[in-house]
C-alpha cells in the first residue's frame, strides 16, 4: 500500500515518475471534451473518498473530475457530516472507510489527523492539504514550470510572503528535485527551521532573504500565496497585512527577476494584496495552468497510489 503524504516522504524516483505520467495524461486528453473518459480506465470500478473538513474549489474539483475521467466513483464527505475526531475516533473512522473504499484523499486542517488516517487506514490516503504541508498543488507547480521552462533542477525558486504550508511543500521539493529555493518573507513568519535544514542536508541551496529586491535577483519563478486564510479573525487579517505589504510581488519586484521569470500562485488569491492584477494577468503568470495542472497532477498521484 502507498500513501501520498508529502513530498519529502516520497522517492525522488517515484516523484519523477509522477510528474512524466501527468504529462503524459495531459497530452492524451488534449482536445478532448472535460467529461469524456480516458482511453484507459485505472479506476474502473474504484470508489474514492475525498474528505473536506476544509473548504475547498480546486482540490475538490479536480479530484472528483480525476476519479471520473479515470472510470471511478468518488464519494465526497464534509468534516460536518463525518464529525472526524467528535465521537468516532479518527482511527475507526479510517477503518471503517477503508471496509467501503479503495483510496481516501483527505483535506484538514491538523496534520495529526492526515498522520492517524494513514496509520489506521488499509487503503491509500493522499494529503489533499494540511495546516502544514500541501503537496499536490507543488506537483501541478512542478508540472507547470516544466511544461514552460524545461527541467526545474538548478533553477531559482523565489517565495515571497508568509513561510505557510505551501511554503513548506516548496521547501520539501527542493531537496527531493534538486532546485534552489530563496524565502522572503517577514522573521515572524519563517518556514519551519526542520524543512529548511532537511532541504540544505538534500544538497538544496535554501536561503532566507530580507529583501524581497534583492531575493528575486536571477529567479527563475516567483511564488506567492494568499497571506491570510479564509478561518483567520479580522485582527489576524490586519496583522498579517501589515507584516507583509512589503513583500508584494507587483510590476516592479518581477523586473528584477530574469525576464523570462514566471509568476506562480496556487489560488485562490486576493488581488493587490500579495499580487497585483498586473502581475497576475501579465505575459509571465501561468496561474490558470497551475489550476489545471492540479487535475493532471492528482490523477498520476492516485494512479501510483493505487498501483495502477
Amino acid at each position: 500500500m502507498t500513501n501520498f503524504l508529502d513530498i519529502n516522504a516520497t522517492s525522488p524516483g517515484d516523484l519523477r515518475a509522477i510528474i512524466d505520467n501527468a504529462k503524459a495524461m495531459k497530452v492524451a486528453r488534449n482536445g478532448r471534451p472535460k467529461g469524456a473518459l480516458d482511453d484507459d480506465q485505472p479506476l474502473a470500478g474504484q470508489m474514492v473518498a475525498l474528505i473536506f473538513e476544509k473548504p475547498s474549489t480546486r482540490t475538490r474539483v479536480s479530484f472528483d473530475v480525476g476519479v471520473r475521467q479515470m472510470g471511478g466513483q468518488t464519494m465526497v464527505l464534509s468534516g460536518k457530516e463525518m464529525q472526524l475526531g467528535h465521537g468516532e475516533t479518527i482511527a475507526d473512522t479510517a477503518r471503517v472507510l477503508s471496509r467501503y473504499v479503495d483510496l481516501i484523499m483527505i483535506r484538514t486542517f491538523e496534520e495529526q489527523t492526515l498522520l492517524e488516517m494513514a496509520e489506521y487506514a488499509s487503503v491509500p490516503v493522499i494529503n489533499g492539504l494540511t495546516n502544514r504541508t500541501h503537496p499536490c498543488q507543488i506537483m501541478a507547480d512542478i508540472q507547470t514550470f516544466e511544461e514552460h521552462r524545461g527541467s526545474i533542477a538548478g533553477k531559482k525558486v523565489v517565495w515571497s510572503g508568509d513561510g505557510n504550508n505551501v511554503c513548506a511543500s516548496f521547501i520539501h521539493a527542493a531537496g527531493q528535485f534538486g532546485f534552489d529555493l530563496t524565502f522572503t518573507g517577514p522573521q515572524t513568519l519563517d518556514p519551519e527551521a526542520g524543512f529548511v535544514e532537511e532541504a540544505r542536508a538534500k544538497g538544496a541551496n535554501i536561503v532566507i532573504e530580507r529583501d524581497p529586491f534583492k531575493a528575486v535577483e536571477g529567479a527563475d519563478l516567483v511564488v506567492t500565496d494568499t497571506w491570510v486564510s479564509m478561518h483567520d479573525p479580522v485582527s489576524a487579517r490586519e496583522r498579517r497585512h501589515n507584516q507583509l505589504r512589503g513583500y508584494q510581488v507587483n510590476e516592479a519586484l518581477m523586473r528584477q527577476a530574469k525576464p523570462d521569470a514566471l509568476f506562480m500562485h496556487c489560488l485562490p488569491a486576493h488581488r493587490d494584496d500579495e499580487a497585483t492584477s498586473a502581475v497576475m494577468d501579465g505575459p509571465n503568470s501561468v496561474i490558470f495552468d497551475e489550476a489545471e495542472n492540479r487535475l493532471h497532477a492528482q490523477k498520476a498521484i492516485m494512479r501510483y497510489c493505487l498501483g495502477v
